[in-house]
């Protein structure tokens, strides 16, 4: 295949298993592209565009083609095409995540510090969860306020309702209430945050990417499909890691350097989201399926009538 008939939105990988996603998502996912300055990323978005229209400069090869298209999958928005802000990208959850994430686990013990640390991370999630919406159902500025404050109270009545619950509990249990918090507040932030789609349905196409309608359905799946990779994404680091922690801080070692643990929490999260950010966005397929039978009455009736049996399937992207 020469550059110039390399079809640049043909997937890299097999995005219908596992293996394939983890591979597609480690490519984009990939933190260090987040220091890379916006006029790089827009001379890929130009080389992208390009070969989207046949017309790619002489000399470039696939590989260049490759590392354009990784560019351009981790900072545009797939709907829109627009350059998606830094903080909200996921390539940034690794040293956005760790960062916050790590300071959580550290400072779990006061009511203080648990409220700063849980806003924090919710003005975060708000973003990122803005950010990486189903951006062909469109959100007022109104409607993410409410989400906003939803799910921060949500995550902080959770966070200090178990805070105060565990004074009496085991060391270990105190440290696993970050966690709740944030598992609780995803339930709450996500679906919020793309109530629209909820409300009035999301885009739903046939293989070819023809527009057959609206389905709330489809939008139900595909945003509880996130939460689930949300959820997944912050576990194995904020369960695992206080284990660790509590084993480490019984050496002298540990004793002595207590300053330190701090920023060691945070570099192991940062190891763990190294992994878990990519295996979590790789659950399921980002160009999710519903089967027509599942649909809206009114939509599959439409669908059946202007194509009969030819369509098993619709497609519509779920977001991250």
């Amino acid at each position: 295949m020469t550059a110039s008939t390399f079809d640049i939105d043909a997937p890299r990988w097999d995005q219908s298993t596992f293996v394939g996603r983890l591979k597609h998502f480690f490519n984009v996912t990939d933190w260090r592209t987040v220091v890379l300055p916006d006029s790089r990323l827009d001379e890929a978005k130009t080389l992208v565009e390009s070969c989207r229209q046949g017309s790619v400069p002489p000399g470039t090869t696939e590989e260049q083609l490759h590392y354009a298209k990784k560019l351009y999958d981790s900072a545009f928005h797939p709907d829109t095409g627009d350059r998606m802000n830094l903080i909200g990208r996921m390539s940034f959850q690794v040293p956005g995540g760790m960062a916050i994430t790590g300071c959580m686990l550290q400072f779990y013990r006061s009511v203080p510090a648990v409220v700063f640390w849980q806003w924090v991370n919710q003005s975060f999630n708000a973003l990122v969860n803005y950010t990486n919406r189903n951006a062909a159902s469109p959100i007022t500025p109104k409607q993410i306020g409410v989400a906003y404050v939803t799910a921060t109270s949500a995550a902080l009545a959770t966070a200090v309702g178990l805070n105060l619950y565990t004074k009496k509990a085991p060391p270990l249990v105190a440290r696993w209430v970050p966690f709740a918090a944030v598992a609780s507040a995803n339930f709450v932030n996500i679906p919020m945050m793309r109530q629209q789609e909820i409300l009035n349905g999301i885009a739903v196409t046939d293989d070819n990417g023809n527009n057959l309608g609206h389905s709330k359905k489809a939008a139900v799946k595909g945003i509880t499909q996130v939460v689930v990779s949300r959820v997944t994404m912050a576990a194995p680091g904020m369960i695992i890691l206080p284990i660790i922690m509590q084993r480490l801080e019984k050496f002298k070692f540990m004793q002595r350097i207590a300053l330190f643990h701090g920023p060691i929490q945070v570099m192991m999260v940062g190891v763990f989201l190294v992994v878990m950010v990519p295996a979590a966005c790789s659950l399921f397929p980002q160009k999710c399926s519903m089967a027509v039978s599942q649909l809206e009455p009114m939509l599959r009736d439409s669908i059946v009538s202007s194509y009969g049996d030819s369509i098993k399937y619709v497609y519509f992207n779920k977001g991250l």
